[in-house]
């Protein structure tokens, strides 16, 4: 057997903001040359330059050391110890106007110049500042400049301020505060903060939750948790002692300690919680202990059919997309794409065509938000915005045959960090897949017809501390293009209490001795830039109505007829939209231009598969998130597109919530969309996936993927003149009696030796009188004899050499103290 790839050494890159460091290599997927009989065209080549590409590690490197030397009157660091230090923060391309994108890839003008767009870490005025540079062209030249990049943020301005100025020293406070109380730890949850190995299965850790003061600055409330023995399930681990922290001053000498939570009740210091528990009639709750009701895998249980290996999908004669490994071009019946990646959003395609014409200019995530609720001071105000961890950061290898097919074609990704450029393994797939149920079928009175419903899909899976979001881009053959999410994960839960004053089930489940869940909305937005056959674009509501209504053919003998009928509504101004009730109505895309039969050409915008509708927020105005991300308060919302406005968000909002430096409300502000001079009708949609997660005992220990995920579905509306899978889909179509001529067979289409082409007679009998087919198949079918290896069906994992992987550990580390704040009085 011989290794499709070679394992690439890891290389380490130390993390600011998750304090953790990653080791990552490329698994080898081992298959035989029976199996390989087709690989890809080694002339395939992408039409245009991938001008999104993200920059390599020779441009990073160059890009950093430009800096150094342009921004010298900084003093900038390669080693920074804290946010007193001015250092270059994190390096990525910066993605070109659109404006001069399209003139590249359809007016013939020159490959547009290429610019890094980076963020430096700057401590001024007393306080630390993040602020935004455009730095090119690139390659570095003596033309080369760093200029602010403002333009695309609401106020113009290129920067946002950090609260925090050294978060090693809050981790440092939490853990001195668990120490100077922990005879009451060991009183009342079995257990001390072990100074010197937080991941002592036995000891105790401090995870502080942070919040906005209406006059300024943070405090914070550290909850106790206990770490988990193996699993990973710390976030299920939650013990009922709470602290509040006067944090507001910058200066972490100055913070002092207030009041404890323990039970539903609040004591003013320590000293008052100790006098109460020596008191008669204190009411202890049970300790919150780990134990294999966490584990996430059960190797001993032997159900009957445990012993059998599950079936597994194949691909013995290669994959039928192309692929462009350099320019990360994907061409598929019809679709083709550019792929690209970076590190706050993860994959990103753009340039999106079926069957040569536009669809999309760009589609990719904006954000990914967590909203939880509760009546404890953790859970009450808990959120955490993704992004600002890295969504492609923390995508991390994937598992073949496991997250992807074995066959899938797995491509790497590279991100810029702290003057270190980390590549990240195989963590993004490309793979054909045959679904479960088919694309088309028709039983004729003797014939049945079937088409088998295969798809492209694109995925990455994005672990950002407790939760993996599985994010899929996917392809049908019918033109469509569904962006699904399914999550997994240990759920943040929360300590059960015991006091009489508690509301059963008002925000979770009780799910073991002492934890509870607590319900939380998942959103996360995307971005789709319509193109639908070219960039003038329309919106209509295309509602469905019901009438009563006379017809000249009814007669006198029904008057009026109750039925329905269908009404168009514009679109237009900028708006947000959620999805109607009783999916009456259709959000369609249109275009200026007709099909064949004189209809406009268009796609319709829907909630697609999985369960139920893709929600919006249920919490109305957060308290929470103030204006970082008001993207949130609908399902699906539709502007104009801007080249000033890239972005619906940014992963600096979570450090800003109430003045963010991309306030969306300020994007989506009621601007027109009818044609105007300056307006050519080019529009942007934002929409959100995820769900109302109310977990119950089937989510310990970890939520599934089948109950957790949404979808949105980009659907040809008139787009083609025939359904385009007839020509692209393979199937069979089965003749009952060779005497019974139906479904639309013409008589000749028997004859082997008719212009139209040889018949296939593999699998199929012929009748002995008329020596015509029973079985007639569409699309290439298997051959006998076909090799299949082993590790085509159980992939061989000796390539997988990732030894740890940079999980933001969001409880647990430093970069929990940019949890969440809530503006509190």
């Amino acid at each position: 057997m011989e290794s499709r790839r070679k394992p690439l050494v890891a290389i380490t890159s130390v993390l600011l903001f998750t304090l953790l460091v990653g080791y990552f290599a490329v698994p080898s997927l081992y298959l035989t040359q029976d199996y390989a009989v087709k690989s890809h065209k080694p002339s395939f080549t992408a039409p245009k330059q991938n001008i999104w590409a993200e920059l390599d590690e020779v441009e990073a490197q160059d890009v950093y050391e430009f800096l150094l030397e342009d921004f010298k009157h900084l003093n900038l660091t390669r080693h920074p110890k804290s946010l007193r230090d001015n250092f270059v923060n994190t390096v990525e391309s910066l993605k070109p106007n659109k404006t001069d994108a399209v003139a590249y890839l359809y007016g013939g003008a020159d490959v547009v110049d290429r610019y890094a767009k980076v963020s430096i870490s700057q401590f001024t005025d007393g306080a630390p500042y993040f602020f935004y540079y455009t730095v090119g062209p690139l390659p570095v030249t003596k033309d080369t400049k760093a200029e602010p990049y403002g333009y695309p943020f609401n106020h113009g301005r290129n920067w946002i301020r950090s609260p925090i100025v050294d978060f090693f020293h809050i981790q440092q406070f939490s853990v001195n505060v668990a120490k100077n109380v922990s005879d009451i730890t060991l009183e009342l949850l079995g257990a001390t903060v072990n100074e010197n190995d937080p991941n002592d299965p036995r000891g105790l850790v401090a995870f502080p939750r942070s919040f906005r003061v209406v006059t300024g600055g943070l405090n914070f409330w550290l909850q106790m948790y206990r770490p988990s023995y193996s699993s990973g399930a710390r976030t299920l681990l939650p013990q009922g002692l709470y602290v509040k922290i006067d944090a507001k001053s910058l200066d972490f000498e100055e913070w002092t300690v207030g009041q404890y939570y323990y039970n539903g009740m609040i004591y003013a210091d320590e000293h008052k919680l100790r006098a109460a528990i020596e008191s008669p009639g204190f009411k202890k709750t049970p300790a919150n202990l780990d134990g294999p009701w966490t584990d996430t895998e059960d190797f001993e249980s032997t159900p009957a059919g445990r012993e059998l290996p599950p079936p597994a999908v194949i691909q013995p004669y290669g994959p039928r997309y192309q692929l462009d490994r350099k320019q990360k071009y994907i061409s598929w019946f019809g679709f083709e794409f550019f792929l690209t990646t970076n590190a706050a959003q993860g994959v990103l395609l753009y340039d999106i065509r079926f069957k040569g014409e536009r669809v999309m200019y760009e589609v990719g995530l904006q954000e990914a938000m967590a909203h939880y609720a509760g009546d404890d001071p953790m859970q009450g105000g808990l959120e955490w915005m993704d992004s600002f961890f890295g969504m492609g950061k923390d995508a991390f290898e994937l598992l073949p045959g496991y997250d992807c097919p074995a066959y899938a074609d797995y491509l790497d990704s590279q991100t810029h960090d702290k003057y270190e450029t980390t590549t990240i393994p195989n963590n993004v797939c490309v793979f054909e897949y045959t679904s479960d149920f088919l694309l088309a079928r028709h039983s004729a009175q003797y014939s049945t017809t079937a088409s088998r419903n295969t798809y492209l899909t694109v995925r990455s899976v994005s672990t950002v501390g407790n939760y993996d979001y599985t994010i899929d881009y996917v392809f049908y053959l019918d033109g469509a293009l569904e962006v699904k999410v399914r999550a997994s994960g240990f759920i943040f839960a929360a300590f059960y209490t015991t006091n009489s004053d508690k509301t059963e089930d008002e925000y979770g489940h009780r799910v073991h001795t002492a934890l509870s869940t607590s319900m939380h909305d998942h959103v996360i937005n995307f971005k789709a830039d319509m193109d639908v056959a070219g960039p003038k674009n329309d919106l209509v509501r295309m509602a469905i109505e019901p009438v009563t209504k006379s017809y000249s053919w009814d007669g006198p003998d029904v008057p009026k007829r109750n039925t329905m009928h269908l009404v168009e509504y514009n679109v237009t101004e900028e708006t947000g939209l959620d999805w109607p009730k009783n999916g009456g109505e259709f959000y369609i895309v249109y275009s200026d231009k007709k099909n064949a039969w004189g209809e406009r050409k268009g796609y319709r915008i829907t909630s697609g598969t999985g369960m139920g509708n893709t929600p919006h927020l249920t919490i109305i105005n957060s308290t929470t998130l103030g204006d970082s991300a008001r993207w949130a308060e609908h399902d699906l919302w539709v502007l104009r597109q801007k080249d000033s406005e890239p972005r619906g968000a940014d992963p600096f909002n979570f450090l800003e919530p109430f003045d963010p430096i991309v306030n969306f409300s300020q994007l989506a502000d009621g601007e027109s969309l009818e044609p105007s001079e300056d307006y050519d009708q080019d529009l942007v949609i934002y929409f959100n996936v995820g769900a109302h997660h109310v977990p119950t005992s089937d989510d310990i220990p970890n939520t599934l993927m089948h109950t957790s995920g949404t979808s949105v579905m980009f659907v040809p509306h008139n787009f083609n003149d025939r359904d385009p899978s007839r020509e692209s889909s393979q199937g069979v179509r089965i003749q009952l009696d060779g005497k019974k001529l139906s479904g639309g067979f013409a008589g000749e289409a028997y004859d082997e030796d008719a212009s139209n082409g040889e018949l296939r007679t593999r699998h199929g009998k012929r009748d002995a009188k008329t020596k015509k087919l029973k079985a007639h198949y569409f699309g290439g079918t298997y051959e006998k004899g076909l090799k299949v290896p082993l590790e085509a069906l159980e992939p061989n994992f000796e390539g997988y050499r990732s030894t740890m992987h940079a999980v933001p550990d969001l409880t647990f580390n430093g970069s929990a103290v940019f949890g969440t704040w809530r503006k509190e009085d």
